[in-house]
């Protein structure tokens, strides 16, 4: 059930915060909630409460100005599970952004029939839950060290992104494209200076290898049309002597296009 206004989400937080023994007022010098609880040895904890349908920039930009006021600030926001968007949903990535904000964030979920639910995602000054990924740092860093250059573009999504196993995949087919078209694995390997050769064209993901024969690879047209879309990458790590040969093989000026082949998840 989605509310239509921000100010539906105060009566259930005002609820939620009185029944724990806070004494609580509303727009008190801008602030949409202040609760205040009182010790029994007089120290006061106060909580402020800024409440948004959604979750959006603004309403980060206020709890952040409200820490100014206050160590304990919360963001409210509405949880509609019907709702969907790309970050309307996100209340896992949310939750880690306002821990590190030292921020809290809690939700509240209106129903038909009963009451509405409030529910805390992180308290204000709770330490964040998510540490480094090592092993997926690792494989950044693999395929950093992988790739021979700087062959994409930030951001673009003109082409398919050369990553360290397409790039070795274009090796193992200039390979093939300077030996005639036909070679067996060990020179592909040898020529393409690639340890991988014989599971790339093996399992020739692109569709840019055919396999006549046992022992025998070859260029297929998909291959070849890869060399010249990707000529840039071939031409920063093949050797300048065979340019020449390289395009007569490939029949860079005559040969037309083919269908472009799907690229494979994580290649």
């Amino acid at each position: 059930m989605a509310v239509r206004h921000e100010t539906e989400l105060y009566a259930p937080v005002r609820a939620y915060f009185e029944a724990r023994g806070y004494e609580v007022k509303s727009e008190v010098l801008h602030c949409d909630l202040v609760a205040v609880r009182r010790g029994e040895g007089g120290e006061e904890e106060t909580v402020i409460v800024e409440l948004k349908r959604s979750f959006n920039l603004e309403l980060l930009l206020q709890g952040i100005e409200r820490q100014r006021l206050a160590d304990n600030v919360v963001l409210a926001v509405e949880r509609n599970r019907k709702k969907s968007g790309a970050v309307g949903q996100r209340f896992g990535d949310l939750a880690e952004l306002c821990r590190r904000l030292g921020l809290g964030l809690m939700t509240v979920t209106f129903f038909k029939t009963k009451a509405p639910l409030v529910e805390w995602l992180a308290e204000p000054g709770e330490p964040p839950l998510r540490g480094i990924r090592r092993k997926r740092r690792e494989r950044l860093m693999a395929e950093f060290a992988a790739r021979s250059g700087d062959y994409n573009v930030g951001g673009s999504t003109q082409r398919k992104l050369v990553t360290a196993y397409r790039e070795q995949a274009l090796r193992c087919a200039w390979a093939l494209a300077a030996e005639g078209g036909e070679a067996p694995p060990r020179r592909v390997r040898e020529l393409a200076g690639c340890a991988r050769a014989n599971d790339i064209l093996r399992d020739n993901h692109y569709g840019w290898f055919e396999h006549p024969a046992k022992g025998v690879y070859r260029l297929a047209a998909e291959g070849r049309k890869a060399l010249r879309e990707y000529a840039d990458v071939l031409k920063a790590w093949a050797p300048a002597a065979a340019e020449n040969d390289l395009a007569a093989e490939t029949g860079l000026a005559a040969e037309t296009a083919s269908a472009a082949v799907p690229d494979p998840a994580d290649a």
